[in-house]
């Protein structure tokens, strides 16, 4: 059975950037439209505008341009666009596709006279049949306007061999809205072959769920948004179950230090961590929960740790296990703050069981993380102990031994939404936009991070710093919100200095407090 699901679950952080689904956007568009006395074709010219503006900003207008505009609004928007582009210089070739003869939207025949009439002489082609594709290489840029996040099918036909043969010209692809062929919420059913695969994508006002997803990095490429003045109030009283985490926001949950501050005040943390041979996971660990600011750190290990911790470390304090080379009890002589298990514990059997007996008999939200998921894969029923509202944080390796194997990145989020409702537990699903999954179903997507972090213990310094936000007093799912923020933005700050390929954890660890500060004087 299921755990029960807190009825005092308030909504936080209700100010990040709300990821709206397609349905929710075209009631803010309709919405905008009949209270702030704009036209469809108005919020078109917005689009134009915003995507010529970034068009102009990269290339020059020497640049051979090719424009692919579909039926409906999408194409109005690129053959908005494709007008505004020849104002500035740029000398585009448009193919409009009205396959039929009569299946344009009103919006699209309006742009298309509209251009027409202001540019007579341009390179323009109505595709009402069969269709010749044009000469395309590495030297072109496309702008993909033919589907955007409206489409209700997979592409097929005509449309999809077009998408094929864009994609394989090499050509620059800049996609308004969506690639085309993409869905902007769950792409479960996407062939990639048959989706455009963009260089750069508009998103308009907002970024899609899409977005946030590994499956679709190829497809989507560089996203940008462009602003286009929907209504506020419409956004502001439209819920959306996903959201985006930025920096002005985390700093708001964050709180300023008092001048007469003592330790006691930023609460007492313990770390179970480490085991003979993977100590380093336990030293990290502690230095990142040290660098995120709690009272008092302590970290409980085999007594081989004991000389490692205690100079790698010196201002953490040491716990000896009873075993000397692997974790065998775990019976906690204080009431610390917060405990996070898991960094290098190793899955013995004895650890197992010390494991399982521990989560049998305490009863606050935990961070578990690393060989503590790796132990309760190979237990299953302690899922059933844990306490409410501990904070799991599986890579996706992690994810697939916990809950079975997920056929792509998609699965796997819907899944650990399933599974943290069910279980009534926080899922922080680490990646390129680590995501934090809530019981009451809402997902918090990550802004910050690089591949520089893609490194060995990264995981065991996020461990520490979730662990100290939460020893501070933050709420379980405050401290992964924040602690997953300000560890991608320490990464960002290491790989500044050095390089994508130069990251260690220790470095994403020693730039824990700075990060902290950048984030404090935004």
């Amino acid at each position: 059975m299921s755990k029960f699901v807190c009825s005092k679950f308030k909504l936080f952080f209700d100010s990040f950037m709300k990821i709206f689904t397609n349905e929710d956007i075209r009631a803010i568009d309709r919405q905008t439209i009949d209270t702030e006395n704009v036209t469809s074709l108005e919020l078109i010219q917005r689009v134009a505008s915003g995507v010529a503006c970034e068009i102009v900003a990269r290339w020059n207008p020497s640049k051979k341009l090719t424009i692919f505009a579909g039926p409906g609004n999408n194409g109005a928007d690129a053959l908005a666009t494709a007008r505004l582009l020849v104002e500035q210089g740029f000398a585009p070739t448009v193919y409009l596709f009205n396959i039929g003869g009569d299946r344009l939207s009103h919006d699209c025949r309006d742009c298309r006279d509209e251009l027409l009439a202001a540019v007579p002489g341009i390179d323009f082609t109505e595709v009402t049949g069969r269709f010749t594709t044009p000469e395309l290489n590495s030297q072109h840029l496309v702008i993909d306007g033919l589907f955007g996040s409206g489409l209700r099918e997979p592409l097929s036909g005509g449309f999809k061999s077009l998408v094929q043969y864009v994609n394989e010209s090499k050509a620059t692809i800049v996609s308004i809205d969506v690639p085309s062929g993409m869905f902007g919420d769950w792409n479960s059913q996407a062939i990639n072959r048959n989706i455009i695969h963009a260089n750069l994508t508009l998103a308009i006002q907002f970024p899609r769920l899409a977005f946030f997803i590994a499956d679709n990095a190829d497809l989507v490429g560089e996203w940008k948004v462009i602003e286009i003045g929907l209504s506020y109030d419409a956004i502001r009283q439209t819920p959306s179950d996903f959201h985006l985490v930025e920096g002005k926001e985390v700093k708001k949950l964050l709180k300023k230090r008092q001048p007469f501050a003592s330790k006691a005040d930023f609460g007492s943390a313990l770390l179970v961590a480490g085991s003979y041979g993977m100590m380093g996971a336990a030293v990290l660990s502690a230095r990142g929960a040290s660098r995120a600011g709690a009272g008092k750190i302590t970290v409980h290990s085999p007594q081989c740790g004991f000389e490692i911790m205690q100079s790698s470390v010196p201002e953490v304090m040491f716990d000896a296990d009873r075993h000397k080379l692997i974790l065998s009890d775990i019976h906690p002589e204080h009431d610390y703050s917060a405990i996070g298990i898991g960094p290098g514990i190793g899955t013995n059997e004895q650890t197992v069981d010390a494991l399982d007996h521990f989560f049998k008999v305490y009863d606050k939200p935990l961070i578990i993380d690393a060989d503590a998921l790796n132990c309760i894969a190979l237990r299953p029923s302690m899922l059933n102990h844990l306490p409410v509202l501990s904070v799991l944080t599986p890579h996706a390796g992690e994810f697939d031994r916990l809950f079975d194997v997920q056929p792509s990145a998609e699965a796997r989020l819907r899944k650990a939404i399933e599974i943290s409702h069910y279980q009534n537990l926080l899922i922080l699903l680490k990646g390129r936009h680590t995501a934090l999954v809530r019981p009451d179903g809402k997902v918090y997507f990550n802004s910050t991070g690089t591949p520089a972090m893609a490194t060995a213990g990264s995981g065991d310094v996020l461990t520490g710093v979730i662990t100290s936000f939460m020893a501070q007093g933050f709420r379980p799912e405050v401290s992964a919100l924040i602690g997953a923020y300000v560890h991608g933005l320490a990464g960002e700050i290491a790989a500044e200095k050095h390089g994508e390929y130069g990251v260690t954890a220790g470095d994403i660890a020693a730039n824990i407090g700075i990060a902290i500060k950048r984030i404090m004087t935004l």
